[in-house]
């Protein structure tokens, strides 16, 4: 076999190992980069027909690449449960945020509805209220909703 040859294989054959390594480290490494990224796309407030309580709800999507739990939810840095109406209620079922947690995997979305009674911590019509949705990896979901 001549030289040039024996070096062609032999960078042909460096370079498809090389090529097999960078895709079996890229999936191992592609295990321990998932990341939740939660997007809070509208926040609608309502006021019940028995003048009783506001609805917000919440339209959420995962945009990450990991399973987004939620453990905590907040309306002016207090929890839920302190508002009245104790339900942090994903979709049309009744789940309560203080004694479960709510999931949304990666590329759904949800609507989270939360409910506030009427005069509750002096809030009224035209009030800015904050909501601060707290995931188990630690991150705030933060959005600023007027009740109407």
């Amino acid at each position: 076999m001549s030289p040039v040859i024996a070096t062609v294989i032999l960078v042909a054959v460096a370079i498809t190992v090389s090529v097999a390594v960078a895709y079996w480290m890229g999936g191992i490494a592609g295990q321990y980069t998932k990341f939740e990224k939660v997007e809070i796309q509208t926040a609608i407030t309502t006021y019940n027909s028995t003048g009783t309580y506001w609805k917000i709800a919440m339209k959420l999507k995962n945009t990450g690449t990991a399973t987004a739990t939620f453990n905590a939810a907040f309306i002016n840095d207090v929890e839920v449960v302190n508002y009245g109406q104790d339900t942090f209620a994903a979709d049309s079922t009744s789940t309560n945020m203080t004694t479960t947690t709510t999931t949304i995997d990666s590329g759904q979305s949800m609507t989270v509805n939360f409910y506030v009674e009427l005069g509750y911590a002096s809030l009224s019509s035209g009030t800015t209220v904050n909501i601060k949705i707290h995931s188990a990896g630690g991150m705030d979901y933060i959005k600023l909703v007027e009740l109407v």
